[in-house]
C-alpha cells in the first residue's frame, strides 16, 4: 500500500508539473506572438506613410519656362544653366556655382536645381498608402474639386534620389545623404574607441585582475554604467569633448581651420560620446564571452609551456571572438539609433553639406527623423517614414557585415 501511495503521489505531482509547463509554454508563445504582431504593425505604419498620392502646385508654371518650343523637362544642360543664371540673383547663382561648378554637375543635378529654385512645387495635400489604394477615385475627385491647378502623382518617398540628395527645406527635393554620411562617420569613431577599449578591459578583468576590493568596485561601476540614461552621456560628452577638449575635437590643435565648425560640436565629439555610451555594454558582453571559453583550453596551453599572454592571444581570444562580436553588434545597434546624446553634443537639425572630416559639423539619421517628425506638415512625416526605412536598411547592413565576420571566425576556431 505504501508503494502504491508513493506512485500515486508521484503521478499527481507529475501531472501538476506538466500542467504548469503547458501554461508557461502558452504564456511564452503568446508573448512572442504579441511582440511579432507589434513589430508588424509598426512596420506597416511606417510603410503606409512612405508611399501614397501627393497633390502639388508649382509656384511658377513650368510652361512659362519653355525655350524655342522645348519644355523645361526636355531642355539640355546648357539651356537649364542659362535659365538658372537669368532667373536667380547673381549672388544665389554664384553660391551654387561655388558649392559645385556647373561644368561638373550632371544634367539631372542641374534640372533638380531648376525644380527646387525656380519651379518650386508646393505640396497641398498628402495621402497615405492604404487610402491611396482603396480610395483613389475619391482622391482624384477631391483634387479636381479643391485644387484645380494641382498635379496628382503617386509618390514613393523612398527612392534612390532620396538617399543621394542632401537635405533641403522643400519636401519634394529633400534627401538624407548628409544624415547617412554623418551616421557612418559617427559610428566609425564609436567603434574605433569602444571596441579595442572594451575588449582590452574585459581581458584584463577576466584574465589578469586579482580578486580584491578595488577590482570589485570597478566591476560594479561598469555594471551600473550600462544602465545609465543616454542623456547623461550626452552631458558628459558636452562637458569633456565639446568644451574641455575643444581644441582637439575642433581640429585647432592640428592647425585645421574649419569655417563650418569652429567649436567642438563635431563628428569626433559625437563618436567619442557614443563610444562612452556603449563601452560598458561591450565590456560586459566581452566578459561573458571570455567566461564561456572552457578552462581546459587554458590549462592545455599552460601545460605545453605557453605564457599567459600567448594563451590569451592564441586560444582564449579566438574562441571568445564570436561572442565578443555579438555583443558589439548589439552595442552598435543601440548607438546608431541614439538621439538624445547627439542633441546635447550639438548635432545639427538643418545642414546641407556633407561631413568631410572628423572635425565637420554633422547630423545623423535619428536626428533627421526627429526633426521631420516635429514638423506639422504631413509631407515631412512621410519623409521621416522613408528615413526610418533607410535607417533600418543601414542598421541591418552593418549587423549583417558583423554577423558574417563573426561566422567566419566561428568556422576558423
Amino acid at each position: 500500500m505504501k508503494e502504491i501511495a508513493i506512485v500515486q503521489g508521484f503521478e499527481n505531482n507529475l501531472d501538476s508539473r506538466n500542467r504548469k509547463g503547458i501554461i508557461w509554454h502558452v504564456l511564452f508563445q503568446a508573448s512572442t506572438i504579441v511582440g511579432i504582431i507589434a513589430l508588424i504593425a509598426l512596420m506597416l505604419n511606417v510603410i503606409d506613410s512612405a508611399f501614397g498620392y501627393v497633390a502639388y502646385e508649382a509656384r511658377m508654371d513650368p510652361d512659362s519656362l519653355t525655350v524655342d518650343g522645348i519644355p523645361v523637362e526636355d531642355q539640355s544642360k546648357d539651356q537649364l544653366v542659362a535659365l538658372l543664371q537669368s532667373t536667380l540673383s547673381s549672388g544665389a547663382y554664384n553660391k551654387l556655382d561655388n558649392e559645385t561648378l556647373f561644368v561638373d554637375r550632371s544634367r539631372e543635378e542641374v534640372f533638380q536645381l531648376v525644380v527646387e529654385r525656380i519651379i518650386r512645387p508646393k505640396i497641398v495635400q498628402v495621402w497615405k498608402f492604404w487610402p491611396s489604394l482603396t480610395r483613389s477615385d475619391e482622391i482624384r475627385a477631391t483634387v479636381t474639386r479643391e485644387y484645380p491647378k494641382a498635379e496628382l502623382d503617386f509618390v514613393s518617398w523612398l527612392t534612390y534620389d532620396f538617399v543621394t540628395r542632401p537635405q533641403t527645406s522643400e519636401p519634394l527635393t529633400a534627401g538624407v545623404r548628409t544624415a547617412v554620411l554623418g551616421s557612418l562617420w559617427t559610428i566609425l569613431f564609436t567603434i574605433l574607441l569602444a571596441f579595442p577599449l572594451g575588449v582590452g578591459a574585459a581581458i584584463y578583468l577576466e584574465e589578469y585582475a586579482s580578486e580584491n576590493w578595488f577590482n570589485r568596485i570597478i566591476q560594479t561601476n561598469i555594471n551600473n554604467l550600462a544602465g545609465v540614461p543616454s542623456i547623461v552621456y550626452g552631458i558628459l560628452g558636452l562637458a569633456i569633448f565639446v568644451r574641455a577638449l575643444e581644441r582637439f575635437t575642433s581640429g585647432k590643435m592640428f592647425g585645421i581651420v574649419n569655417l563650418t565648425s569652429e567649436n567642438g560640436r563635431t563628428v569626433l565629439s559625437a563618436g567619442l560620446t557614443l563610444g562612452l555610451l556603449v563601452l560598458p555594454i561591450i565590456i560586459i558582453n566581452a566578459q561573458e564571452a571570455i567566461r564561456a571559453v572552457p578552462r581546459s583550453l587554458r590549462n592545455a596551453s599552460f601545460g605545453v609551456g605557453a605564457t599567459k599572454w600567448q594563451t590569451v592571444w592564441s586560444h582564449m581570444l579566438p574562441n571568445a571572438l564570436p561572442g565578443i562580436l555579438t555583443g558589439t553588434i548589439l552595442a552598435i545597434s543601440r548607438a546608431i539609433g541614439e538621439t538624445a546624446p547627439l542633441v546635447v553634443v550639438g548635432a545639427s537639425t538643418a545642414i546641407s553639406f556633407d561631413p568631410s572630416s572628423p572635425f565637420s559639423k554633422f547630423t545623423t539619421l535619428p536626428i533627421q527623423i526627429y526633426q521631420w517628425t516635429s514638423r506639422p506638415q504631413e509631407e515631412f512625416r512621410s519623409l521621416a517614414a522613408a528615413s526610418i526605412l533607410v535607417l533600418l536598411v543601414l542598421l541591418l547592413s552593418l549587423n549583417a557585415s558583423a554577423v558574417l565576420l563573426r561566422n567566419r571566425f566561428s568556422r576558423r576556431f
